[in-house]
């Protein structure tokens, strides 16, 4: 097994390099990675790199780098059909289906958006969990089929093919047994990498910040925000983060066909309370991107003309014809709360008079996925119609008895973990909370 590549530089160099504090080389970060890519480093040197890294940090040259070494380690996608091709990424919430929204509204505006998603692990849900309850639909496409799809509605949505940055897959696995998954330049790199992979000209970053993100402190979630960006753009991509409040549930549902359903109605213009942040939240993401595509001279007009979109309903045809064209049976849209057949619900209710002053998150999001909506290792199925429906937002007035939360699962027996979890987070109070703004901070180049 050889583990020079080119010969000239040895893998345990880059590591004793990178260890001691130096700034690696272009050469010696393209090697390394390429020798991961094809099995030529040992797993080993691999995780001594991973620690140095944790321990050292890089610089931005040398994450942007990295980045592009990762993304280029496999296969990458380039659609190219003449128009501005762009994405979204979220670094993951409870409740956050917004790319289910955003994506046929930039279509709808002109734009190409070839999302590349994942699926749920930890306390966050997944978007292709979410796709594949809808009847037929297949998140399983070739590279190929994918720009079929997008070349005649203007975005697809599907799942991470094999040969697309492999050496994400071997770091990732790694990091996970080497105690490096905070490290904020691994994250990005791991991030921005796959989604750089697509062929992008614009990239906008959802953030999260607050009690139901990976990164809770805000001072962390900027720091994050900041070398993604500063990735991108070593890249010579155009990637624009924002920093948004993830301290609640966004929107009404949180599991997976709740969700699709959620969007159906916000796409049909069907209004409910509880829609209005995951509305706001997507208008404005979607805003930005039709800014950097240049559909609109600002975010705020490109917001304006983003929620035009979703009013219209030239975003659900949008959504519609995606959706036929990957097999999937769009009939359940006439009806999705019809199609909503879980085994079981239970109502969680205020045990006495105030205001809904908080919930730890990240605690929801395990009780949506201890009702079987989620997974905790890459291996587990998921249900389809688990999951559950709030009632309240942080800052409502609520009396005894009222409805907080509906529960929903497949296996009755969930009911009462989820029920316990969920009833030792929520706060209640006698005084109205502070509110959080949902938008925090833009950040960009």
């Amino acid at each position: 097994m050889s583990e020079q590549h080119p010969h000239h530089i040895h893998p345990l160099d880059v590591i004793l390099h990178k260890r001691d504090g130096l700034e690696l080389s272009d050469e010696e970060i393209r090697a390394f990675i390429h020798g991961v890519a094809h099995k030529d480093i040992t797993r080993a040197r691999t995780a001594a790199l991973l620690m140095a890294i944790f321990q050292r940090g890089l610089s931005p040259r040398e994450l942007a780098t990295l980045t592009d070494a990762m993304r280029t380690s496999g296969e990458t996608f380039d659609c190219r059909p003449g128009a501005y091709v762009v994405d979204k990424h979220s670094t993951g919430g409870v409740g956050d289906k917004s790319s289910l929204l955003i994506a046929p509204i930039v279509a709808a505006a002109g734009l190409i958006d070839p999302m590349i998603s994942g699926r749920s692990l930890g306390h966050t849900g997944g978007t292709l969990d979410k796709l594949e309850t809808i009847p037929g639909f297949n998140t399983h496409l070739s590279l190929a089929e994918f720009g079929r799809v997008i070349a005649q509605c203007g975005f697809s949505m599907i799942g991470q093919t094999e040969n697309l940055v492999p050496a994400d897959r071997v770091l990732y696995a790694l990091r996970d047994h080497t105690g490096t998954v905070e490290s904020p330049y691994l994250i990005a790199a791991s991030i921005m990498s796959k989604k750089l992979a697509e062929g992008l000209d614009g990239l906008v970053l959802d953030v999260k910040t607050g009690s139901g993100a990976f990164m809770r402190s805000y001072d962390q979630s900027c720091n994050l925000a900041r070398l993604m960006v500063n990735a991108g753009e070593g890249n010579g991509t155009r990637t624009v983060a924002l920093i948004t409040t993830m301290e609640q549930p966004l929107g009404r549902f949180s599991g997976n066909w709740v969700e699709v359903w959620e969007c159906v109605e916000i796409m049909r213009g069907i209004a409910h309370p509880m829609y209005a942040d995951l509305s706001e939240l997507s208008v404005t993401l979607a805003g930005w991107m039709l800014m950097l595509g240049g559909v609109t001279a600002t975010a705020d007009s490109g917001k304006a003309k983003a929620l035009e979109l979703l009013s219209n309903g030239a975003a659900y045809e949008k959504w519609l014809q995606m959706v036929k064209l990957q097999g999937g049976n769009v009939s359940v849209f006439d009806d999705p709360a019809a199609f909503h057949k879980p085994a079981a619900t239970r109502v969680l209710r205020a045990e006495r008079d105030g205001y809904l002053a908080g919930m730890d998150c990240t605690q929801v999001g395990w009780a949506v996925q201890r009702l079987g909506a989620g997974r905790e290792v890459p291996e587990d199925s998921v249900q389809a119609h688990a999951g559950l429906e709030v009632h309240v937002k942080i800052g409502d007035r609520v009396a005894k008895g009222d409805p907080l939360m509906t529960l929903f699962t497949e296996d009755p027996p969930r009911l009462d973990v989820a029920e316990r979890m969920l009833r030792a987070t929520v706060q209640i109070t006698e005084s109205t909370p502070v509110i959080t703004p949902l938008i925090r901070e833009i950040i960009a180049k």
